[in-house]
């Protein structure tokens, strides 16, 4: 262990640092600064305590990945609401609908995701055909969403026709407070 320390101070005239002072302290009023920064021969770390320091967080494509926590529902013929999650938090859904016009009647049908909260329904994604029956044979559409869902909401999907099919992906990515759900298995090192 050193018994003396030695300090210094080296004068610094770099006129970058000084724009990003005047830049990042604008109570200076933009003029010159009265004295040269200096710079002190005392060392003082600093230790960066955050996720993203720390390499525990997730850049946010690669924490919305896919995993074995997805949930698939495929949805035909179901003129009811089915409810596919009803846990609080923030929930990234991806869906394909697809239609056959050749084999329904000359009717409207509407696929939906609504989100329910007991009493009131608030859709979030809707498809509707529309037209006489055989006019296309296959119709295909798709869907990618986030959903927050509160304490007491479900989200909720239905596909009245039998000639419709509808497929949810879903996986939570955050809690309802906003903590990030990071996929399944995932551990930082």
């Amino acid at each position: 262990m050193p018994t003396q320390a030695t300090t210094y101070n080296s004068r610094v005239t770099d006129e970058a640092l000084e724009k990003k002072f005047r830049d990042t302290f604008k109570s200076q009023g933009g003029a010159e600064l009265i004295d040269d920064l200096y710079a002190s021969g005392v060392i003082m770390p600093v230790v960066d305590f955050t996720a993203a320091a720390q390499g525990s967080e997730l850049r946010s494509d690669l924490q919305t990945a896919w995993d074995f926590s997805t949930t698939e529902t495929t949805l035909s013929n179901v003129s009811s609401f089915f409810t596919l999650t009803n846990t609080p938090g923030f929930y990234q859904v991806d869906l394909i609908c697809t239609t056959n016009d050749a084999a329904r009647a000359a009717v409207t049908t509407i696929a939906e995701v609504n989100i329910y909260d007991g009493t009131t329904v608030k859709r979030v994604w809707q498809w509707s055909t529309v037209g006489q029956a055989g006019t296309v044979p296959i119709s295909l559409t798709e869907g990618k969403f986030i959903v927050f869902l509160r304490s007491g909401d479900s989200l909720q999907a239905r596909a009245p026709a039998a000639s419709e099919t509808l497929n949810v992906w879903y996986r939570q990515i955050a809690d309802v407070s906003g903590n990030l759900v990071n996929p399944l298995g995932f551990t930082s090192s």
